[in-house]
């Protein structure tokens, strides 16, 4: 009966030290990789905003409208 339980309490901390020995690297790649994507998808949502607003000023000046 003690063997299992025994078993059990050494896999659950083992893999709490490795959760916590892992943290300190992956937490911060992780966030890094947000940052990252955050910047690129702020980019990329601005050059979209500013080409559909340039679409409409290309369609006015093209029909001759002001």
């Amino acid at each position: 009966m003690a063997k299992p339980l025994l078993q059990l309490a050494a896999v659950g901390v083992a893999g709490f030290a490795l959760w916590k020995l892992a943290s300190f690297i992956l937490f911060p790649v992780l966030m890094l990789a947000f940052k990252i994507a955050l910047v690129v998808g702020i980019v990329m949502f601005a050059i979209w905003f500013f080409k559909k607003n340039d679409n409409k000023k290309k369609d006015d000046t093209a029909t001759g409208d002001v």
